[in-house]
C-alpha cells in the first residue's frame, strides 16, 4: 500500500487535476474551437487522472496571431530589460512558494518519486528561470570597427527572433517547460508553449503563475494537445518564427520538413546513448554509484541516461557486481510512496517497447546480469536491467531505449584513441562520462569523444552550462549563453560619419 501522508500538498496536487483545463490565448483561458478534449493518466495506477482541452489547428492559428500580436505591441516589444527580469524573477518566487504542490503533481503526472521532483526537478527548474531572468539585461551588440574607405559608426543588435513554438517531453515536464520558456521571455520573445499530451499537468499549473504574475497578453500562450496535430500544426505554422523541441531523433526529424517552410530557426535537443567510461586508476566506488546513478535516474528516462557502461577489464567483475547490488535493491513503487526509490515509466506502451529491446537482445546472445523480469502490479513498472556480452550490432546497445536497461561491456586497451572509438560508436553524441583520477587523461578523453557534454568524475546539468548533442542528437545548444542567444537575431548596423 502507498503511504501518501507525509506528501505535502498532495490536496492541492490532485483537487487541481480534477478542474477544468483549458487553453491559454492571448491572456485567457478558451475552450478548444473544436471543444474536444482528452483524459492522461497516472502511470503507476494506469487509471486516469485528468481531462484536458484538445488543441487542433484551428487553436495554433488563434494562438500564433496572439503571439504576433503580442511581438507587434509596444507593452511587451518595448518593454524594459528590467522590468522582463522583475517578472521573470516574480514566476520563480511563486513557483518555489508552491514548491510542494508543483512536486506532487509532477509525481501524478509523470510518476517519478516525489521527493525527486521536490529536491532535483523543482530547484532545477526555478534556477533556471533566475538565471535566464539576469540575462535579460545583459543582451548586449558590439561596436566593430570597419577597414573599409570612409569614416563609420558600425554595430550590432541583439533583438528577439519572434514567435516561438516549444514543445516538451514528458520525462521531466516542469524542468524542460522552464528550460524552454526563461530564455525566450528573457530575450523578449513571445511563445507557445507545448507540453507533451502524457503530462501536461505541471505545465498548466505554470501557466496559472504566469498569469498571476502578469506578463503582457499573447507573450506566453499554452496549448494542450497531440504532437500529431497541434505539434504538427505549430512546426508548420508560417508565421512562427523558431521551433524548439525536445523528444525523439524521429520526432525531430519530422519538424525539420515542417520548418523548411518559412526557413524557422530550430532547435532540436534530441536522443542520446550516452557512455559511461570508467578507467583503470577511477575510484572505483564512485564509479558504481555514479553508474547506477546514470542509467536508473528518472526509471532511465533520460535523454542523457549513460546507457552504454565502458570498464576497464582489471574493474569489470566489480563495477558490474556493484551497479547489479545497487539495481537490486532500488524499491520500485508509486512516486507518491515516500520510499519509492524508482517509479513507472510514462505507459504502456514505453513498458512494452522497454521489454522488447530486452527481450531482443537476450535472443540475440546477450546476457542478463541482473533484472529483465516482469513486476506483477498495477501501473507501468520495469525492473532495473543489467546485460552483458552484447555487440555492436544489436538493437538494445545501438538505439536509444529510453528506460532503465545497461549495456555493460570491457576493454583492455589504455589507448584513448581506441576507447574513444568505442564510445563514439553511436548514431547519437548528446553526453559522456568519465571516471578517472588522471588529469590528462580526461581532458585528452574529452576531446575526443563526439558529445556535446562530458561530465568526469560526476556532475549534473547547470543552467549556465550549454546543454546539446552531436550527430543525430540534435542542433543548437540551450542554457548558458548560447541558449538564450539562440532566440535572438543579430543585426549589424553601418553608420556613414
Amino acid at each position: 500500500m502507498t503511504n501518501t501522508a507525509a506528501i505535502p500538498s498532495l490536496d492541492k496536487a490532485q483537487a487541481f487535476t480534477g478542474r477544468t483545463h483549458k487553453l491559454f490565448i492571448g491572456g485567457q483561458w478558451v475552450e478548444p474551437m473544436e471543444e474536444e478534449s482528452f483524459s492522461t493518466e497516472n502511470p503507476a495506477t494506469g487509471k486516469k487522472l485528468a481531462i484536458v482541452s484538445k488543441a487542433t489547428a484551428k487553436d495554433v492559428d488563434r494562438a500564433v496571431a496572439a503571439a504576433r500580436a503580442a511581438m507587434n505591441s509596444s507593452e511587451w516589444s518595448e518593454m524594459k530589460p528590467s522590468v522582463r527580469a522583475k517578472l521573470m524573477f516574480r514566476l520563480a518566487d511563486l513557483l518555489e512558494a508552491n514548491i510542494d504542490e508543483f512536486a506532487a503533481l509532477e509525481s501524478l503526472d509523470n510518476g517519478k518519486p516525489v521527493r525527486d521532483a521536490r529536491y532535483f526537478d523543482l530547484p532545477h527548474a526555478i534556477e533556471t528561470i533566475r538565471y535566464n531572468a539576469g540575462w535579460a539585461t545583459k543582451l548586449n551588440g558590439e561596436t566593430i570597427a570597419l577597414s573599409g574607405p570612409g569614416t563609420w559608426h558600425a554595430y550590432t543588435l541583439r533583438e528577439p527572433v519572434g514567435v516561438v513554438a516549444q514543445i516538451v517531453p514528458w520525462n521531466a515536464p516542469i524542468a524542460m517547460a522552464a528550460a524552454k520558456i526563461a530564455p525566450a521571455l528573457a530575450a523578449g520573445c513571445a511563445i507557445i508553449l507545448k507540453p507533451a499530451e502524457e503530462t501536461p499537468l505541471t505545465a498548466l499549473r505554470l501557466t496559472h503563475l504566469i498569469e498571476e504574475v502578469g506578463f503582457p497578453a499573447g507573450a506566453f500562450n499554452l496549448l494542450t494537445g497531440f504532437g500529431d496535430t497541434a505539434g504538427a500544426a505549430l512546426t508548420a505554422h508560417p508565421d512562427v518564427d523558431k521551433v524548439t523541441f525536445t523528444g525523439s531523433t524521429e520526432v525531430g526529424r519530422l519538424i525539420l520538413k515542417a520548418a523548411a517552410g518559412n526557413f524557422k530557426r530550430v532547435t532540436l535537443e534530441l536522443g542520446g546513448k550516452t557512455p559511461v567510461i570508467v578507467m583503470p586508476d577511477a575510484n572505483v566506488a564512485q564509479a558504481i554509484e555514479g553508474a547506477a546513478r546514470s542509467i536508473f535516474t528518472n526509471t532511465g528516462q533520460v535523454c542523457n541516461a549513460g546507457s552504454r557502461l565502458f570498464v576497464h577489464q582489471s574493474h569489470f567483475d566489480e563495477v558490474v557486481e556493484g551497479v547489479s547490488k545497487i539495481a537490486k535493491a532500488i524499491k520500485i513503487g508509486s512516486g507518491l510512496d515516500a520510499d519509492t526509490q524508482m517509479g513507472p515509466v510514462i505507459s504502456r506502451t514505453q513498458r512494452d517497447r522497454i521489454r522488447g529491446y530486452v527481450s531482443s537482445g537476450v535472443q540475440q546472445g546477450a546476457m542478463l546480469y541482473a533484472g529483465g523480469e516482469e513486476l506483477d502490479r498495477e501501473g507501468y513498472f520495469v525492473s532495473p536491467t543489467i546485460l552483458t556480452d552484447t555487440d555492436a550490432e544489436m538493437a538494445v546497445r545501438r538505439e536509444e531505449i529510453f528506460g532503465p536497461v545497461l549495456c555493460a561491456m570491457s576493454f583492455g586497451e589504455d589507448e584513448l584513441e581506441q576507447i574513444a572509438t568505442n564510445a563514439n560508436a553511436s548514431e547519437y553524441g548528446l553526453g559522456a562520462v568519465i571516471w578517472t583520477n588522471n588529469l590528462s587523461a580526461a581532458h585528452l578523453l574529452a576531446r575526443k569523444l563526439k558529445a556535446g557534454t562530458v561530465r568526469v568524475n560526476g556532475g549534473g546539468l547547470d543552467p549556465a552550462l550549454p546543454f546539446g548533442g552531436f550527430k543525430q542528437s540534435g542542433w543548437g545548444r540551450e542554457n548558458g549563453r548560447e541558449g538564450i542567444e539562440a532566440y535572438t537575431e543579430t543585426k549589424a548596423v553601418a553608420v556613414a560619419l
